[in-house]
C-alpha cells in the first residue's frame, strides 16, 4: 500500500517479510486450487470465516470448511482470536507472502512436480484474473491512480546470473516500500514475470 518512496536497506531481503517458503511437503498441502484461492483471499481481504470465504469464492461452506483446516494441518492459516468468539470460526493468514524454489519444479518426485505445475499455473491465472478486472473497472477509480498504474514489457539480453540479479534487485526495491500507508492509500497488486524465450526464425 505504498504511498512514498521509503528507504532501503543496506541489505534488503529479496522475499517479503513473513513469507513462507514452501517444500515438498508444505507444496502438497497448498497446490490445490481451492486452496490457494483461500490462502490468497485472507492474505488481500482479511480475516473470515468458512461461510464468508464460501460466499465470496462461489463455493460451498463444507469445501471452505474442509480446505481450511487442510490450510491449517499445513500451517498456512490459523485461528483468529480477536474474532473468533461465536459459533463460526475465523481465519487468518499465518503468513503474508509464500516463496517458491525452483528445486520443487524439477523434483525426482512426480507428485511433487506435478503439485508445482499445478502450483505455478494457478497462481498465473490469478495474476490474469487480477489485470483483468483491473481494466474492466479502472474507469471507476480516480485518475490520479489510472495515471499511476502500469502494464509494461520489456525484451533484454541477459545471461542467467544477470537475470537473478535483476530479480533479486526488483524485488528488494519493492520490499522497500512494505508497511507504508498513508492518507489516500490502496491496496497495490505487482505483478513480476521475467524468463527467457528462443526467438522465432
Amino acid at each position: 500500500m505504498p504511498t512514498q518512496p521509503g528507504p532501503t536497506p543496506p541489505h534488503p531481503e529479496p522475499h517479503p517479510p513473513n513469507s513462507r517458503t514452501l517444500d515438498a511437503r508444505s507444496l502438497r498441502g497448498l497446490a490445490h486450487p481451492l486452496r490457494i484461492q483461500l490462502l490468497k483471499s485472507l492474505r488481500h481481504d482479511g480475516p473470515a470465516t468458512a461461510s464468508q470465504l464460501a460466499e465470496r469464492l462461489g463455493e460451498s461452506s463444507g469445501a471452505t470448511s474442509y480446505h481450511l483446516r487442510q490450510l491449517a494441518a499445513h500451517g498456512f492459516v490459523e485461528d483468529d482470536p480477536e474474532r473468533g468468539k461465536g459459533r463460526e470460526r475465523w481465519w487468518k493468514a499465518a503468513q503474508e507472502g509464500t516463496t517458491f524454489s525452483r528445486e520443487l519444479h524439477r523434483s525426482p518426485d512426480p507428485a511433487v512436480r506435478g503439485a508445482a505445475d499445478l502450483f505455478l499455473h494457478e497462481i498465473a491465472n490469478i495474476h490474469t484474473q487480477e489485470l483483468g478486472t483491473w481494466l474492466a473497472t479502472s474507469r471507476e477509480w480516480p485518475e490520479e491512480w489510472a495515471g499511476s498504474s502500469d502494464m509494461s514489457d520489456f525484451t533484454l539480453q541477459l545471461t542467467p546470473e544477470q537475470l537473478k540479479e535483476l530479480n533479486e534487485k526488483m524485488h528488494a526495491l519493492i520490499n522497500s516500500y512494505h508497511g507504508l500507508s498513508g492518507e489516500g492509500s490502496a491496496q497495490v497488486r505487482l505483478h513480476t514475470h521475467s524468463f527467457p524465450r528462443r526467438p522465432t526464425d
